[in-house]
């Protein structure tokens, strides 16, 4: 067993208090606030997914129940668990019953692979793993078992479904109701969770959120984006992201008091039936997906006139699509901007076109400090792009055990440089010009350049690789490796194949493979690898346009 490091998250003294005098942190925790809601409406729909329907009272009684039973594993408050399943009720059910003991989840997406889960279990020094025993045509349970062979102390793996040599999770709560267990082991300045960074650079970095901070945001969103005991959210996306999991996403549905619908797929097919059926008010989509939905509308036999807002973030949405939103759903586009590390920007509810249509919103809070500033470190003029730095009561102030990133990602005076170029209106709201690193934003998924080039380097047949983001009108943004081959040139398919059977996510495959002889720029070492890509991306962009 490795020896743990703690999971914290301090703000300075001085700042701690003013956002406690400040009312924004108020020492909730979310054991604590599920449990007040199961008694405030305990026969209110929570959660639907699948056959699924649970209330707030059944929500509160599932959660406590497996928090009862992973106490009974040998789990100890500050242990880390990888949460990694889809959108199914099991998996809010998890992250409370985490919640409830000072359990720290550590969410993964349904696409990860042994790559990713390797990296999030050392990194997190995970004991133990919370999954399904297939989704979506993928068998997890030779990944489960390739993990504990590399990273043993992954000790308790609980599955849904068919668990094999593994505990079935309705095993683990099927002892005990967990109705002695307090509402809430936690303070609200403990970490609740360690989410995962976008990956801009190499592998996703661990961002550990208190309950304080998180909670706030969950507390503003769903104050900013109307939601009520009335409100239906679907959650269409992946929920494990931070999107649709705060934004307000359905963790600020259920603070609401709201109903929380899962589609197992975020298509048209899928969504457009739980729409039709639940009366869902609110969804989050990333703009590929959006216009899907905006293609398919016209020809679905389903009525969606229950729709009121549909929240696009993830990546930048055109303006062109902004303005199809409302004629062809008959529902309000809110535009979001924000990271996991804690910055979330949101055109208000009723703002005029120019803002809602045009500009990806302004921060949450009166407290969000923001800087953007030019190359050499100095404020831009007013109006003009620069990068974005940023400080506030929900944006952390360090990673998880990560000295190098952190000195890399935060001034000594606690701003975190968020990697975007924007510019600022007058009237506060932002304006994404795109990002300032090597950083592929392909459908709202983001992938590390230097990951994915880090992997082709290892195939036999390659020299050297560099990959690059390419504009898409579909994707936002694809990816191309440019490839020199080391001997006879392998085939594209070979080196997309190489990436799988690699075991990284479906995401991080290249969309296009182009090979070349040499890197001129790169020979005398003259040039960064940074100033390398722009150069390749710029030379692809000049020829699929000549073409």
């Amino acid at each position: 067993m490795m020896n743990t490091i703690p999971a914290i998250q301090v703000w300075p003294p001085e700042l701690a208090e003013r956002y406690r005098a400040a009312g924004y942190w108020r020492n909730e925790t979310f054991g604590a606030w599920l449990r007040e809601r199961a008694q405030q409406h305990p026969d209110r729909v929570a959660v639907v997914g699948g056959d699924q329907r649970w209330t707030y009272a059944e929500l509160d009684q599932h959660a406590s129940a497996l928090a009862a039973g992973l106490l009974r594993a040998g789990l100890v408050k500050g242990d880390r668990v990888l949460v990694h399943l889809p959108n199914i009720p099991e998996f809010i059910s998890v992250i409370f019953a985490l919640f409830r003991v000072g359990l720290l989840p550590v969410y993964a997406l349904p696409a990860h692979r042994i790559a990713e889960i390797e990296h999030f279990a050392k990194g997190a020094q995970a004991r133990a793993y919370v999954g399904v025993d297939q989704h979506a045509g993928f068998d997890y349970r030779p990944l489960v078992r390739e993990l504990q062979s590399r990273r043993p102390w992954v000790e308790h793996v609980f599955l849904v479904g068919d668990a094999q040599e593994f505990t079935p999770l309705e095993q683990l709560a099927g002892h005990s109701t967990g109705a002695d267990l307090p509402a809430s082991a936690c303070q609200g300045s403990d970490v609740a969770f360690m989410q995962i960074s976008g990956g801009s650079t190499g592998l996703s970095k661990l961002i550990p959120r208190t309950h304080d901070d998180y909670i706030y945001t969950l507390r503003e969103s769903a104050r900013i984006c109307g939601l009520g005991p009335d409100s239906v959210f679907l959650g269409a996306l992946p929920i494990a992201h931070n999107f649709p999991m705060s934004s307000p996403g359905f963790l600020g549905a259920l603070y609401a008091g709201a109903r929380v619908v899962l589609s197992p797929s975020p298509s048209p097919d899928a969504a457009f039936k739980l729409i039709e059926r639940e009366g869902v008010t609110v969804t989050s989509l990333v703009p590929p997906l959006l216009l899907q939905w905006l293609e398919d509308a016209a020809r679905t036999p389903h009525t969606l006139n229950t729709l009121q807002v549909i929240q696009v973030g993830g990546a930048r949405l055109a303006d062109e699509v902004a303005q199809r939103v409302r004629p062809v759903l008959g529902a309000e586009v809110q535009q979001v901007f924000g990271m996991a590390e804690g910055l979330v920007n949101y055109t208000r509810l009723g703002d005029p076109d120019e803002l809602a249509l045009h500009t990806q919103g302004r921060p949450i809070s009166p407290a969000d400090e923001i800087l953007i500033l030019d190359d050499a470190g100095l404020p831009v003029p007013e109006g003009e792009p620069g990068h974005l730095l940023t400080r506030g009561p929900y944006t952390i102030r360090a990673y998880h055990d990560n000295p190098s990133a952190n000195a890399r990602s935060f001034t000594e005076d606690g701003y975190y440089r968020t990697g975007d170029v924007v510019r600022m209106t007058p009237e506060g709201y932002l304006i994404v010009q795109g990002r300032a690193g090597d950083h592929i934003n392909r459908a709202g998924e983001k992938i590390s350049a230097e990951e994915i080039e880090d992997h082709l380097l290892a195939h036999p047949g390659v020299f050297d690789a560099a990959v690059v983001s390419v504009p898409d009108d579909y994707l936002g943004e694809r990816s191309c490796a440019f490839i020199i081959p080391k001997g006879p040139t392998p085939r594209a398919i070979e080196l997309k194949r190489w990436i799988r059977e690699r075991g990284l996510a479906e995401f991080k495959v290249p969309d296009q493979v182009v090979f070349v002889d040499r890197f001129a720029e790169t020979a005398a070492l003259k040039i960064s690898r940074k100033a390398l890509r722009a150069e390749l991306r710029a030379r692809l962009i000049t020829k699929q346009a000549e073409s």
